[in-house]
């Protein structure tokens, strides 16, 4: 297939302790601009967060790898490669889904880092630190309290504010994820789930970090952009100043939608036909 004009379509990732609800304000934003806009949920995410919140176990075990093949699957059923926008581990999920040759531009937004990035700086040990600090979290899914989610997320904002984010849209999210890939996954034999081939060419990537975020510091970020230094393929970085990891929801998100957006239009690469 030839394209003569823009993407038409964007795929928004959600992240951990999130579900595709935290996606509602962006999906009329985009639509407006006349685009298809798809918002996948990891396996058992499909539910309501309430639900999520009743039981928890349902996503208890779920895998990165599970994860990764359920959105690949979606992405290469679309009739053309869409622009593919992810935020924390929806990064690392876009990432990896870039890696398998499937979308035309991604953009990874305040996102976890993929293997072998190994900056970890201070805010982000103490916002993993609820979960890491139990080993048996492991083998369940483990929330925030609000207070712990005003740290890690929400900390631009008052408790009030916080506390009406945690409300709407927090879940728990599985613990083996936070320990094996916001952990040890650089220390284990072999590659993980989440390696990727920095050296690989792939469609244009754009890493959006916010300069007070807890969870995953501009430094977490500019480091993971830094992997793909011998890559062929268009690897660029941004930083909003101000913002905290609730960038895709906090006061001004459009600021970050439009950026990433007009950026990911304006350098989308379609693969050759077969």
């Amino acid at each position: 297939m030839t394209h003569t004009t823009g993407p038409d379509t964007v795929v928004l990732v959600h992240g951990l302790w999130m579900t595709p609800r935290s996606w509602e304000h962006w999906i009329p934003y985009y639509q407006e601009r006349g685009l298809t806009v798809l918002t996948p949920a990891y396996p058992g995410f499909e539910i309501e967060v309430e639900a999520l919140r009743e039981n928890p176990d349902v996503i208890a075990n779920l895998t990165v790898a599970e994860t990764l093949d359920h959105l690949t699957d979606v992405v290469r059923r679309l009739p053309n490669p869409p622009i593919i926008i992810g935020h924390s581990f929806g990064g690392t999920l876009t990432q990896l889904l870039l890696a398998r040759g499937v979308g035309c531009a991604g953009v990874a937004i305040d996102s976890a880092p993929t293997e072998g990035v190994r900056a970890t700086p201070a805010t982000q040990v103490k916002s993993l630190f609820p979960a890491l600090k139990n080993p048996a979290n492991r083998h369940r899914a483990v929330g925030f309290t609000p207070e712990e989610f005003h740290y890690a997320f929400t900390n631009t904002l008052t408790e009030a504010q916080s506390r009406a984010v945690w409300d709407r849209y927090h879940i728990p999210a599985p613990g083996y994820w936070v320990f094996e890939y916001g952990l040890i996954a650089n220390f284990k034999p072999g590659h993980q789930d989440t390696w990727v081939d920095y050296q690989a060419d792939r469609a244009p990537l754009l890493f959006i970090a916010g300069t007070e975020d807890h969870l995953m510091p501009p430094a977490v970020n500019r480091s993971n952009a830094k992997q793909y230094g011998r890559s062929p393929a268009i690897t660029e970085y941004h930083e909003f100043a101000g913002r905290d990891h609730w960038t895709c929801g906090g006061p001004g998100w459009e600021e970050v939608a439009d950026h990433a957006l007009d950026w990911a239009t304006r350098n989308a690469r379609f693969p050759h036909p077969a």
